[in-house]
């Protein structure tokens, strides 16, 4: 059985049809979806779908793309992180390619929710895009070690996927380690070791080929699954088992 370790199934692409969302997830053999927070104003969607279907968790956080949201405290991702069905702080990180200018509002935002995990004791779902070396220097002066966490839909090189890794995180794959162009991610993950590595998603974005272009759902994780491992010359079976195992084991998530 697979794991969908980030999805946005709260969006409206595929808010209004999850009975379908989820019965491709059960021909597809994935068993759990991690659907993620993007802003505080969002999160009861997020909540009310943990809390309705045993078979979705759910996260608090605000992207770091949304500048325009009120501010985040530590005391409040707290609080909601409290519900037994939140079982991560984020996506929170940084992200220099879609907005320029004075980030520094966003670094402060990072380091929030770095302070949170560490006190509620919940895993980061880190999101970092050309701001490697500011994502990993501010991981290391807040101690995102002691929470630990995922770099989701990983896209940097190998150096930082170590560092990262040496903090603790784990490393996971999207759709887009299934693309023709994605050589260098192609390469990072062969050597990311399997102890080490989830899959995910995205979805709606990042739709893996054979689906690349169409809205991506939880079920299409199994050609992420399947690329990995092509990519690694291992059994299907034996990605999926690995990734499933590491995704209850980092969102300390009992299998029922």
């Amino acid at each position: 059985m697979l794991v969908d370790s980030h999805c946005h199934i709260d969006f409206p692409e595929l808010a209004d049809k999850l009975d379908s969302v989820f019965d491709l997830m059960r021909e597809n053999g994935v068993e759990r979806a991690l659907c993620v927070s993007v802003t505080l104003e969002d999160f009861p969607r997020v909540r009310k779908l943990a809390e309705a279907y045993p078979h979705v968790h759910g996260s608090v956080g605000v992207h770091p793309d949304y500048e325009a949201v009120a501010a985040v405290s530590v005391e409040e991702l707290i609080a909601l992180a409290g519900n037994p069905r939140i079982v991560a702080i984020g996506e929170t990180g940084l992200d220099y390619y879609r907005l320029k200018g004075d980030l520094e509002w966003q670094r402060e935002r990072f380091r929030t929710h770095i302070r949170a995990a560490r006190e509620c004791g919940k895993p980061l779902i880190i999101h970092t895009r050309e701001a490697a070396e500011d994502t990993l220097r501010i991981m290391r002066e807040e101690g995102a070690e002691k929470a630990g966490g995922v770099m989701h839909c990983f896209t940097e090189s190998l150096d930082v996927a170590k560092a990262a890794m040496d903090l603790g995180f784990y490393i996971s794959f999207s759709g887009i380690v299934t693309f023709k162009n994605a050589k260098s991610i192609k390469e990072v993950a062969k050597r990311v070791p399997m102890e080490k590595l989830l899959v995910e998603t995205d979805s709606p974005y990042l739709a893996p080929v054979p689906y690349r272009g169409k809205t991506n759902q939880p079920g299409y994780v199994k050609h992420v699954a399947e690329e990995i491992a092509r990519l690694k010359e291992l059994a299907f079976d034996a990605v999926c088992k690995q990734t499933s195992n590491n995704f209850y084991n980092l969102f300390k998530i009992l299998r029922t």
